[in-house]
């Protein structure tokens, strides 16, 4: 049975459900659903995880989510945190394309979020959750009336030669070694490395509670990409990098940037910005890459942000609860 890890600090927010929900490619994932803390519920937020987590992460974020009166919905994307893997090393972060992650959210809109959790819907989208919304927006296929999409991935910062390694791993997977680590990988969590020359956040405390928790969930905190993976992500952000396609992304998108970010390139993500049609961006200057585990006053600006941007539609907790289950009675 699929459980929650607990650390101190770190509690696993009460009155929570853990399930399994299985994709159309008979992928397993791992989901937790939780209703507001509030008296009023004014809809649901879907946590789009970034590449390497896990949902033991975002405990913070969920109980703030709550206190505002949004249900929440969180699971990890396959291979990672404690869904499916597709390669004998559960440590590796693996996928063969990006359009499986397209397959793993479908299964929670049809598995969680329609038949279980109140309307409206939106995404809170991390990073490699970011670049996989923008892409379901584009393609009409995500189920969120709004985005919130923070330091998405819209071009990976961290390659030296972005240009090169595109080509390079894409021949490598060519050749059959898409299931490797990429050159120089393995299999150690980017969150347990020393806080010093950190990329992810300034914050000593949060860093370091992310580190205990990447501990406590073992290989849910996977290591390094494989070649396929990254080979992936060149193809899904060349794509979104065209600049014909913001215009064409119709659902109301929040792009809460990164100033200091060293792992996805915020310029990049304020180029796409400046061609959305219904949206606009935010860019913290002192912020590195995980927002959410940022220092107070930058995390208080997030929220400001969030809060003016995804007013949900109030109603009375018990009301959404009847609501539900009318419509489950007369399915």
């Amino acid at each position: 049975m699929l459980t929650l890890a607990d650390t101190p600090g770190n509690p696993v927010p009460p009155g929570g459900t853990v399930m399994t929900v299985g994709t159309s490619d008979d992928c397993t994932l791992r989901a937790a659903r939780w209703q507001p803390t509030a008296r009023t519920c004014k809809g649901t937020v879907c946590l789009l995880q970034g590449r390497a987590e896990f949902i033991e992460k975002y405990y913070e974020t969920i109980r703030e989510l709550r206190a505002r009166g949004f249900a929440v919905v969180a699971f990890d994307w396959r291979g990672q945190g404690a869904s499916d893997r597709r390669v004998d090393d559960p440590h590796k972060g693996h996928v063969e394309s990006f359009d499986d992650y397209r397959l793993d959210l479908l299964a929670i809109r049809d598995a969680v979020l329609v038949p279980l959790m109140p309307d409206p819907h939106v995404c809170l989208a991390h990073s490699t959750g970011g670049c996989v919304a923008l892409t379901g927006a584009l393609e009409g296929w995500l189920p969120f009336r709004r985005i919130v999409t923070v330091a998405p991935m819209l071009s990976i910062r961290m390659v030296r030669w972005p240009a090169f390694a595109a080509v390079a791993t894409r021949a490598l997977r060519r050749l059959g070694l898409g299931s490797r680590y990429i050159p120089g990988g393995g299999p150690t969590s980017i969150a347990t490395k020393p806080y010093p020359n950190n990329r992810l956040s300034r914050d000593p405390a949060r860093y370091a509670r992310n580190a205990a928790a990447a501990e406590a969930v073992g290989a849910g905190a996977v290591g390094d990409p494989t070649i396929a993976w990254t080979a992936a992500a060149f193809r899904a952000t060349a794509r979104l990098a065209d600049p014909r396609v913001p215009p064409r992304i119709a659902t109301p998108t929040l792009i809460v940037a990164a100033g200091a970010d060293p792992v996805c390139s915020t310029p990049a993500a304020e180029r796409f910005a400046a061609r959305l049609k219904a949206g606009h961006i935010l860019v913290l200057p002192d912020a590195r890459h995980e927002i959410l585990s940022e220092r107070d006053a930058i995390r208080a600006d997030f929220w400001a942000a969030f809060d003016a941007f995804v007013p949900g539609s109030p109603v009375r907790a018990p009301e959404a609860a009847e609501r539900r289950a009318a419509a489950s009675a007369t399915a």
